[in-house]
């Protein structure tokens, strides 16, 4: 009898941190900056990123302290998970919080952190940083990410 991984047996909020943590897949699209239609309350991502993005890792350079450094990075929790409606439509927290299942991709499905990024499902490479481009510009960055919506 094979035994039921955790996401599918726990929800959110009874997940160990370390459960919790090892959900997010990686891909990097939550740390892209975004822009809001202030008469339609649109969300436009573009593919700059936080100023603590790593795009070869599609890490956080300083995770432990992004917080203090960068004061609007929000924190996803298994409380509010189901709420940000601006998260990546892939992100494996929203996923589980609307009722579904990780992605085929998700390195807790395939068991290799790489296969996010051989998938092109990341935004490994492929962003510059907040650092290099003015607000006004932003608009001339707006991206779709694969997987999600089209505009």
């Amino acid at each position: 009898m094979s035994k039921l991984p955790f996401w599918k047996t726990k929800s959110l909020t009874q997940m160990s941190p370390s459960e919790w943590e090892s959900l997010c897949d990686g891909c990097g699209k939550c740390c892209c900056i975004r822009m809001e239609d202030e008469d339609t309350a649109d969300i436009y991502v573009t593919n700059v990123v936080c100023k603590l993005f790593n795009s070869a890792t599609c890490q956080c350079s300083d995770y432990t302290n992004r917080s203090a450094r960068v004061p609007d990075c929000v924190q996803v929790t298994p409380e509010n998970s189901g709420q940000l409606k601006w998260m990546p439509r892939t992100c494996s927290y929203r996923l589980l919080a609307e009722g579904k299942d990780l992605p085929e991709y998700h390195h807790l499905v395939t068991g290799d952190k790489n296969t996010i990024h051989e998938r092109g499902m990341s935004v490994q490479d492929a962003v510059i940083s907040e650092v290099a481009v003015h607000d006004e510009d932003l608009p001339n960055f707006i991206v779709q990410w694969p997987g999600e919506p089209e505009f």
